[in-house]
Order: C-alpha cells, then structure tokens, then sequence
C-alpha cells in the first residue's frame, strides 16, 4: 500500500499543478489558499482576464532587460498568490485564517497583500530573494515554511 501524503504535500503538489497553466516566460508560479484541509481558491502567474498573455505578445521585462525580483510593475501578469486571493474573493471565501501553498516564496507586494488578506501561514517550495517580503511576514506575525517537496521536512524561516 502506498503511504498517503501529507496534508502539506498534497496541497503543495496542487501548488505546482496549478503552475503549469502559468503563462509567463520567465517563472512558472502556483498557489492554492486552503482553510481547514478545504481548497478556497488556486492561482498562477499570467495575465488578467480579457488580457493578451505573455506568451502571446511576448514579455515587456526580458525585452527592457529588467532583472528577476526588479520593477514588478514592469509586467501585464499578476502573481500567483494575487491571483489565488482575488479568486477566493470572487467566490465568497475568505482568506482570514487560511493558509497559503506556493511553489516560490511571495516577493514584498504579494507579501503584503497576504498580510492584508490575514492569511496566516504560508509554505513555499522555493525561496525567493526578497528580504523586505520576509520582513513584513514576520512583523505581521505570518508564519513563512519553506517546504522540502522530496523529503517533507519543513524549516520555519520567519
């Protein structure tokens, strides 16, 4: 028989999941917002709704050579946190007390739409170098997990 897995491997497996519908060129990003083992809401990185993506119009930051983690406004996509807590919000759920999965870790403008949202926790598969997003978590009192996806272990970084 194989061994089930965790709640947070299940959930993190969805995060990723969810990343291959991504439409940006640079870095495929998943998330799902979960409240007592229940999904509120998934997300990926991409364009809004009625909006050319990326992969079609080509990205305004590779072709302005804007560095990872630089000038986030530069770009016609939303996050996929962005994405999972505007989707929960269009469904009537609230993201108070949730917990939040991602294949990376948010950067500072997502971090401080997840302080708002009042989401809790959040496991990432990935770090991602923002130290201001780290920052604004552990001030808020939002826990940041990184998660091992092959091993399972988890290691608390605020």
């Amino acid at each position: 028989m194989n061994k089930r897995p965790s709640w947070q491997q299940y959930f993190m497996q969805m995060a990723f999941l969810a990343s291959s519908r991504s439409t940006c060129l640079r870095r495929q990003v998943g998330a799902v917002l979960v409240k007592d083992n229940q999904i509120l809401s998934t997300g990926y990185n991409g364009s809004p709704k009625g909006v050319r993506h990326c992969s079609e119009v080509g990205c305004l930051r590779e072709k302005n050579n804007v560095p990872s983690g630089q000038m986030h406004e530069l770009c016609r996509g939303l996050h996929a946190e962005q994405n999972a807590i505007i989707q929960a919000g269009l469904n009537g759920s609230s993201a108070r007390g949730a917990t939040l999965y991602c294949t990376h870790q948010p950067c500072s403008i997502c971090a401080k739409m997840i302080i708002n949202a009042e989401i809790q926790t959040v496991y990432v598969a990935e770090k991602y170098p923002d130290e201001l997003a780290e920052k604004l978590l552990a001030e808020a009192g939002v826990e940041l997990i990184l998660f091992n996806t092959k091993t399972g272990e988890m290691k608390k970084l605020v």
